[in-house]
């Protein structure tokens, strides 16, 4: 297929950007959008060209580093992937495509299509962990007894990988989908009741710090959320904030 692609171009966090237009040919409906974006920068070399940056890494759906609006869809027109598995029979011969950076302010950008994240990073560092000696004898993964179903959804808490996505499809580019969900995925265990209290309050203060816009509730995140976390999860933050700032 043959495509147009409208793609957003700014050589750094000072400079105007703008959208350039390119064309490519030949695009096998089996590629993923990343090999597509491979062909375009190969075609704009060859042609003495600078290529277009965009952060990629596994390829796999893990790292949550390919984070591109498409056609200003977070990941693309498909649901529960990234964009690195969406794949170009999405799209139709002829389409034209517009492709830009996530937007929102905590996310600045650095190069093109690529943001600073680390704003996600300082979140987690914050709170986003569970203080343990591990000195002496390890202790067994089953020692303390969890129900499965509260284990269940620390699991599909912890399965968050940080992408953005949230952030991009929210109009008030909140991150507390995202900052819920590494709450979460310590508030259902046991051992992540010691510091309950100071994690969900220092996580949230350095979400606010970030810039972050408030939950809209209009489930957004969620839809375009690659792993489908759940909107529980913000209800559960907010639930542990209040028990957490009662108690302060």
């Amino acid at each position: 297929m043959n495509l147009t692609l409208k793609i957003w171009r700014q050589q750094d966090a000072t400079s105007k950007g703008k959208l350039e237009t390119y064309k490519v040919t030949d695009i096998d409906g089996d590629m993923s959008f990343l090999e597509m974006m491979d062909v375009l920068n190969e075609q704009l070399i060859v042609e003495g060209h600078e290529p277009v940056e965009f952060d990629h890494d596994c390829r796999e759906g893990i790292c949550g580093s390919c984070s591109l609006q498409i056609n200003g869809e977070p990941h693309g027109p498909d649901r529960l992937v990234t964009t690195c598995q969406l794949h170009m029979r999405k799209f139709k011969d002829g389409d034209t495509i517009t492709i830009e950076p996530f937007r929102a302010k905590a996310f600045p950008v650095i190069k093109d299509l690529v943001i600073d994240r680390t704003s996600f990073d300082r979140i987690q560092h914050a709170g986003g962990y569970i203080s343990v000696n591990t000195s002496g004898n390890t202790i067994d993964a089953n020692a303390i007894p969890i129900e499965k179903e509260k284990a269940d959804d620390s699991f599909y808490a912890a399965t968050c990988i940080g992408c953005g996505a949230c952030v991009a499809a929210c109009k008030n580019a909140s991150a507390m989908l995202f900052t819920s969900a590494k709450v979460s995925q310590f508030a259902l265990l046991p051992q992540g009741q010691v510091e309950a209290t100071d994690r969900v309050l220092a996580m949230v203060n350095q979400m606010d710090k970030e810039g972050f816009g408030n939950c809209t509730n209009t489930g957004a995140c969620e839809i375009e959320c690659p792993k489908g976390i759940s909107l529980e999860n913000i209800a559960r933050m907010n639930r542990e904030y209040l028990k957490a700032s009662l108690k302060g």
